[in-house]
């Protein structure tokens, strides 16, 4: 990590350095908030939580030889670890706000782009999408797991080095305020706005609410900026202009980059001419099915074109995207089973997308759901909803397990759909009746948000037909 040590790192919490004299002016060589991730001349910052302290590890992080530690106070010999020597560390105020100044530090001294990704559905998608395509012409840093929120970003900085030359970061909220602080740290060169749906209700209120929270990053631009947005959705259609930034707008139905000749290739991936601003035009096929993957590809191709890269690099990048365990990743099992992991996350603008792919498949569709969560007083209309979208599809089953899911089998019989249902108290129960069920040929989706871990239910089905 290129120009922080430890004297940066003090002026950059405002911390007072304590026995610094050996490790003052050592270059930092990386950060960890688990001591089990620390090795030689990493920084240990401990953060607490509700059930475990990060300071008592330091001792470990010591071991592990950590450069220097953070802590929100005055350490004591015993908290070295009992021994008589004294160790390197930066007394702040507090730890997560220190970790966050310092992600920010590290950023103002980096030259490279940061491509900031966000919107309610489809962040992560998008993001890998965009790192293939720029893993065409740079040295790209991503977003791994769900590090994208107040700790998970200035982490994901904070591992920038120097044979980087890129790097695309994730942002998610829940609440106003938060995507403030995130492009305060983040400082993006480029936004990518996927889309405005109904998400995190509970704070946000409604698609008005999300809007003007996710907007919040439009205030935190490395200016000069791009701005990339979704044309097609009518939120953010309502962004005309954003000070110190060109706006780029991708679309079907309009924008500066267009996806045309839409055409599904069988179930599992698609073909796309795509449309730049210099009028150039190229096809390629999305590994991938359904609607979304469009425009998630239309957004990487927006970023290529305002990084300059050239059309035939941008387009081996779509192509040579992969999808990641949870995300709309197909499992194929024996028996020509087939499963779709996209259990990671669940609002209702990602279920419908997921069974209108699910709808897309060959012979028997088995749709496994359950509660998405956060989505405030309308949870269970916007339940229903779904139901009665799943209605319209040829899905022949459909299994839930929670509460609100109840709500989906509920709006599938007010639509007089022919779907068969059968609902269940607990994941474990669903799980096993649809271990007895399954039959060769089947394609199986599985969506839900996190709290419902239905993950599990994916592993049983990949230990039994693996």
């Amino acid at each position: 990590m290129k120009n922080m040590t430890m004297r940066m790192v003090a002026r950059a919490t405002g911390g007072i350095m304590h026995n610094e004299a050996q490790a003052v002016d050592r270059e930092i060589l990386g950060v960890a908030i688990d001591n089990r991730e620390v090795v030689k001349d990493y920084v240990f910052i401990p953060i607490r939580g509700q059930k475990v302290d990060g300071h008592t590890f330091i001792p470990a992080a010591f071991r592990a030889g950590a450069l220097f530690v953070l802590s929100d106070h005055e350490l004591s010999p015993d908290e070295f670890g009992g021994g008589e020597e004294e160790y390197p560390y930066i007394e702040v105020k507090d730890t997560p706000t220190a970790l966050k100044q310092i992600a920010k530090y590290y950023r103002s001294t980096l030259s490279i782009p940061i491509i900031g990704i966000v919107g309610s559905v489809g962040k992560t998608s998008t993001k890998e999408m965009v790192a293939s395509v720029l893993s065409r012409k740079f040295g790209v840093l991503k977003t791994e797991g769900n590090y994208n929120n107040e700790i998970g970003l200035p982490l994901t900085l904070l591992r920038i080095r120097e044979f980087h030359t890129a790097a695309v970061v994730e942002m998610g909220i829940s609440d106003f305020g938060e995507m403030d602080r995130l492009g305060e740290i983040a400082n993006p060169d480029i936004v990518v706005m996927t889309n405005i749906g109904q998400c995190h209700l509970e704070q946000l209120q409604d698609r008005d609410g999300v809007l003007k929270a996710k907007s919040e990053i439009l205030r935190h631009l490395h200016i000069p900026a791009t701005v990339i947005l979704n044309g097609d959705d009518d939120k953010l259609s309502l962004i005309k202009e954003v000070v110190g930034a060109r706006i780029l707008r991708y679309g079907i139905k309009s924008g500066d980059i267009r996806a045309t000749k839409v055409q599904p290739m069988g179930f599992e991936s698609i073909r796309v001419a795509f449309v730049l601003p210099n009028g150039n035009v190229a096809q390629a096929t999305i590994p991938l099915p359904g609607e979304h993957t469009v425009y998630n590809a239309m957004a990487a191709a927006a970023v290529g074109f305002a990084l300059k890269m050239p059309l035939p690099a941008i387009i081996k990048g779509i192509e040579s995207v992969r999808t990641i365990q949870g995300r709309s990743n197909f499992l194929h099992l024996r028996d020509n089973i087939t499963v779709i992991d996209d259990c990671y996350n669940a609002n209702p603008m990602s279920m419908k997308a997921s069974l209108s792919v699910l709808a897309q498949a060959p012979g028997r569709k088995i749709a496994v759901l359950g509660d998405m969560g956060e989505l405030g007083k309308d949870e269970k209309k916007l339940h229903f909803e779904i139901g009665t979208y799943m209605a319209t599809l040829p899905i022949q089953w459909l299994l839930t397990a929670g509460e609100l899911s109840l709500q989906i089998a509920q709006g599938i019989y007010a639509a007089g759909g022919r779907i068969r249902v059968r609902t269940f108290e607990t994941r474990d129960a669903m799980s096993l009746a649809l271990l007895r069920m399954i039959e060769a040929n089947d394609t199986i989706l599985l969506k839900a948000s996190h709290f419902m871990q239905f993950d599990h239910v994916v592993e049983d089905i990949k230990n039994n037909y693996q």
